[in-house]
């Protein structure tokens, strides 16, 4: 039996990628795409749902299809191994979303954590776009189109992948067994799931002005990094620090290697150690940050000049998405075959139906025949 695994992930093109998508899922991703057990691995630029509320500036969206790309390529993603794709030029993810669309309510998807934080985060109030409500269906026909087994997610996705398992099983129980429930893949450290702003805002946010790119120089990343939210009771170096919310220690979890310490910061042999010595008090802020600084761009100088090169041969990008969207789009349509089979909606495909409706007008010629000549022996 074959137990190879097909994966989808992805990424909206809103903006470049930050550090929360990298310690989340880029650099999951690049582990990912080595494992043995792994068939298929689609990655999705979704500007289609990125349009749901950038619908007024189209532009936006289309500018950074190239930023994204080439985040994914400069952090390892490979092209042989992983199918990057468009998903605007997927056609059959949008067929699926209209029958899947019969199959939710509108309660349902107000209900829903992410749909209801992300409404409130962009201020829709009354004022919702159809588009941007019904985006989880949209997720889920992305996900499910492609027979996808797991999913690689930070944390605030778990709804939606719950919403798009109950579509699969509403669908199976209605029309018999078409899609296979999902899984999703959590990164193993649990600072990763969710890397705060660098304001000390719960979520690093493109939108907030609270990110460190991936892309940032070193200069850039040193600057942010310096006005970063700490703990705000930590007035004195002497005094004890609190590590719990503080984004500098929660991204050391998230990046920092014992190798870090020896480079930047001998003082201390690991994580804990230095966790423990600011929260007793002795530690301040200032060499943290910088120590912080110096991992970060340590883990961004190879992405940075791996993006250099892609760089140098833009036209290239565009042609393996385009060369991918159609081979996404081929990998869709075996999944949309079959959910119009189920649908009763394959009018040209379904020869024994077209059969049996002509050999039911046959029948009924062949009675309006003999009526007319009994009517007609009648007079």
């Amino acid at each position: 039996m074959d137990d190879k695994k097909i994966l989808l992930t992805g990424d909206r093109p809103t903006g470049r990628l930050h550090l929360g998508h990298y310690v989340g899922s880029l650099r999951n991703r690049v582990e990912l795409q080595k494992r043995e057990d792994i068939d298929k691995f689609f990655i999705m630029i979704a500007d289609t749902q990125a349009l749901t509320d950038n619908y007024g500036n189209p532009a936006k969206v289309k500018d950074n299809i190239i930023q994204v790309a080439l985040d994914d390529l400069a952090c390892g993603i490979s092209k042989d191994k992983a199918c990057i794709f468009i998903q605007s030029q997927v056609p059959e993810l949008f067929e699926l979303t209209c029958y899947f669309l019969d199959l939710v309510t509108v309660s349902r998807l107000e209900r829903n954590p992410t749909v209801k934080n992300e409404i409130q985060q962009k201020g829709f109030e009354e004022s919702i776009p159809a588009g941007f409500l019904t985006y989880p269906v949209s997720q889920a026909s992305d996900i499910l189109a492609f027979d996808t087994d797991i999913v690689p997610v930070g944390e605030d996705q778990a709804p939606m992948i719950e919403q798009t398992n109950e579509i699969a099983r509403r669908f199976n129980y209605l029309y018999g067994d078409t899609f296979k429930e999902v899984k999703m893949l959590l990164p193993e450290n649990r600072s990763a799931c969710r890397l705060p702003g660098t304001d000390g805002k719960s979520k690093m946010s493109k939108s907030l002005n609270n990110c460190i790119y991936i892309s940032d120089d070193e200069n850039t990343v040193n600057q942010k990094v310096k006005t970063m939210f700490t703990d705000p009771l930590h007035l004195r170096v002497e005094d004890p620090g609190h590590t719990d919310n503080n984004p500098v220690f929660i991204y050391l979890d998230a990046l920092v290697k014992d190798e870090d310490f020896k480079m930047y910061y001998s003082k201390f042999a690991n994580f804990n150690q230095l966790k423990e010595a600011y929260e007793k008090g002795g530690v301040g802020d200032v060499e943290i940050k910088q120590f912080l600084a110096k991992v970060i761009n340590n883990t961004l100088s190879p992405i940075r000049e791996r993006r250099k090169e892609f760089e140098k041969d833009i036209s290239s990008i565009y042609r393996m998405l385009e060369e991918n969207s159609k081979r996404a789009s081929f990998e869709a349509s075996k999944k949309v075959k079959q959910v119009r089979r189920h649908l009763s909606v394959d009018y040209f495909t379904d020869y024994k139906f077209i059969e049996k409706q002509q050999k039911a007008f046959n029948k009924e010629h062949r009675d309006e025949e003999n009526l007319k000549a009994y009517l007609a022996k009648k007079k």
